[in-house]
């Protein structure tokens, strides 16, 4: 029991140290111009551009669309830190579903994201998070100069990465993609409601 604990706590300060070097890496690279894609949303056609908002830095997530439970899992986790994210960059969360589509999803699970459709097009197929696959989870961090936008970092969404703390902490109980799925909603209808059980949707 004891060397297990070493060898966890030695590799968990080994991946403390990767990901600072990750880090200073990302730091250094001054990135690529990308085109000026347009984007739809609720309020109208944007642009990349047009996303940035304040902000001269911004973090696009990709979705996949409401049909994915596990982007579902990492856009909730995401959601409870959007104020402190927001403070640094703007954000925008994207997917292939139209915006109607993509509002009445994100209301049902209490996310504040800014969103906007790609609509499946140039965007998606050319910034994608993962070479060949054209509506793969995860997120990319573009910087504006002027009227030039570089991407300056990206990553892949996956379980157990460094992006979803959901993973890490079931890790803790042994718990994996083996042995749990993220599910759209948990709530079990116990045998008796004491609120009278009126108007119950199943």
């Amino acid at each position: 029991m004891a060397e297990h604990a070493t060898q966890i706590a030695d590799l968990e300060q080994q991946i403390y140290k990767l990901t600072q070097e990750l880090t200073e890496l990302r730091k250094q690279h001054n990135g690529a111009a990308v085109p000026d894609y347009t984007f739809a949303t609720a309020e109208g056609e944007t642009s990349l551009l047009g996303l940035f908002g304040q902000h001269d830095k911004l973090l696009v997530i990709h979705n996949m669309g409401q049909g994915c439970r596990y982007c579902t899992l990492w856009a909730d986790g995401f959601n409870g830190f959007l104020p402190h994210l927001e403070s640094a960059m703007s954000v925008v969360l994207v997917s292939k579903d139209d915006p109607q589509t993509q509002r009445r999803f994100a209301n049902s699970r209490g996310w504040r994201f800014r969103l906007a459709s790609h609509g499946g097009g140039d965007y998606i197929q050319q910034q994608t998070v993962m070479e060949g696959q054209q509506n793969a989870p995860g997120a990319v961090v573009y910087e504006r100069r002027d009227d030039t936008v570089l991407r300056r970092s990206s990553a892949v969404f996956g379980p157990g990465d460094l992006y979803c703390s959901a993973w890490n902490l079931l890790g803790l109980a042994g718990l994996g993609t083996d042995n749990w799925t993220p599910q759209f909603n948990y709530w079990q209808r116990p045998a008796e409601l004491d609120d009278g059980g009126r108007n119950v949707l199943d």
